[in-house]
């Protein structure tokens, strides 16, 4: 797959230079290689490719394969975000929430939660139901937890399940 997917990147083709990035971040093919990997996911970002503009905000985040760097993280999943990537949406909220990169701020945290819970991600819909039981930017209201827990688990997300029967068995 390789050789063919460096063909069609040397033509311009980004979900081919995508793909390559995706290989060598996860060895497939090819021995793990983040600097590979960012080289090529920066190429697909640069044309537009969501995913590979998420991949970047992951690996700025992490420090893999680059040094920490919260800022550039924030760049690349709000560009991603913008494009409708739930996963971006969702780890901009946990960014807002946690302070990392930027001031803490619980209401921006909920607003990029909400984003992400709109399309149906799961982690987004818990830690909303997170915020609503501990009162962190929104008014404390057990009931909205309870519902926004349910949402997680009917999306599969098992501490959703656990937290909404918790708060069934409490009367919520």
């Amino acid at each position: 797959a390789m050789k063919w997917f460096k063909l069609a990147a040397a033509q311009g083709y980004a979900l081919a230079q995508y793909n390559i990035g995706v290989m060598y971040y996860n060895e497939k093919g090819v021995r793990q290689n983040y600097n590979e990997a960012m080289k090529w996911y920066k190429l697909a970002a640069a044309q537009g490719i969501a995913q590979a503009q998420y991949n970047i905000g992951v690996m700025y985040s992490s420090g893999e394969g680059v040094r920490q760097n919260y800022n550039e993280a924030m760049k690349w999943f709000k560009l991603a975000a913008a494009q409708g990537i739930a996963q971006a949406q969702y780890n901009i909220g946990v960014m807002y929430y946690n302070g990392k990169g930027v001031r803490q701020d619980y209401n921006e945290a909920m607003k990029w939660f909400k984003l992400a819970a709109a399309q149906g991600y799961a982690l987004a819909q818990y830690n909303i139901g997170v915020m609503y039981d501990n009162g962190k930017g929104v008014r404390q209201n057990k009931q909205l937890a309870k519902e926004w827990f349910g949402k997680a688990c009917d999306n599969g997300l098992q501490m959703g399940c656990d937290n909404y029967r918790i708060f069934n068995e409490q009367g919520y």
